[in-house]
Formats: structure tokens, sequence, C-alpha cells
């Protein structure tokens, strides 16, 4: 069983990756190459249907399939590639994603954690060997944010109250 932090919670993992035990019509989350080259297969998918998306992937490629989507899964292979940033808000800004949005691979650490959630994470897969709990209370770490995201407010807002 996997456990991932859902909303700053750490909860049983109930979407299964492509290749894992899935039901019939169990949550799976499929690669994009995958989900393109048998768009017929996962169409038919009685099951919700994530995507995963590589750093090179662009969200806008998604956005016929983002309203059948009830996930999209970006990976960070190590922890020096940020691309996956600029997906996942490119996905919750001007895409309008509004399924769960997870960070996933061998990059996601839990120094990444507040980082992820201002970007608009909602979920996080942390690499093998990272500690979980350690993960969930790293979400706290800061209560103030120098720039907008999408779990906050502007730095200048929250001391300067409009009158």
């Amino acid at each position: 069983m996997r456990y991932i932090l859902r909303r700053r919670e750490i909860v049983a993992d109930d979407w299964s990756h492509l290749g894992e035990k899935c039901a019939e019509d169990g949550a799976l989350i499929v690669p994009l190459a995958e989900l393109r080259v048998e768009a017929a297969r996962w169409r038919a998918w009685r099951g919700p249907l994530g995507v995963r998306i590589a750093p090179a992937d662009a969200p806008e490629d998604l956005i016929a399939e983002l309203p059948r989507l009830g996930l999209v899964a970006v990976e960070f292979p190590n922890p020096g590639d940020g691309r996956g940033y600029s997906q996942g808000r490119l996905l919750r800004t001007r895409l309008g994603f509004r399924g769960e949005l997870r960070a996933v691979g061998a990059g996601v650490k839990r120094d990444q954690v507040f980082l992820l959630a201002r970007c608009g994470f909602d979920a996080i897969e942390l690499a093998p060997g990272e500690d979980l709990e350690a993960a969930r209370r790293a979400l706290g770490r800061y209560s103030v944010a120098y720039q907008p995201g999408a779990g906050g407010v502007a730095l200048a807002r929250q001391r300067f109250p409009a009158s």
C-alpha cells in the first residue's frame, strides 16, 4: 500500500499507476504517451482516469482531455528539475484544471512540499525513503509568502489590510 500526502493529510493512495494491479473500473494513472497511443481505450475506461506528464510535455496538450481527467501527475525526475512547478501552475491558472494535481518522481523531496503547494499541487507522492510526516510538517513551515501563489495571499495584503 502506497501512502501520499493529500490536502495536508497522510492518506492511502486510491490511484494505481499503469502496470500496477488495478480493478477494471479502478482509478488509474497512465503516461501521456500511452494516453495518446491508445486514446480510444482510455476514453472507454470506466473508472477515474489520470495522466502522468513528463518534464518535456506541454500542459496545453491536455486541453481536450482535461474534462475527463480526475488527476494529473507531474513528474519531477530529480530535485534540480523545476519544470514541473511551471506545469502545475499552468494547469491550475491558465488551463483551469480543478482535479487532483499530484507531484511524483524521484525528485519529490520534503523540502519542496511548501513550494509545490504554492504552485497548486494538492497531492504529493514523495520519493522512496522520504518521511511523510516530516513532509506534512514542512507544509506549515512558513506562514508568509512574498509572492502570490495558488495557496496564499500576497505579503502586502497580509501586512496592510484595506481600510
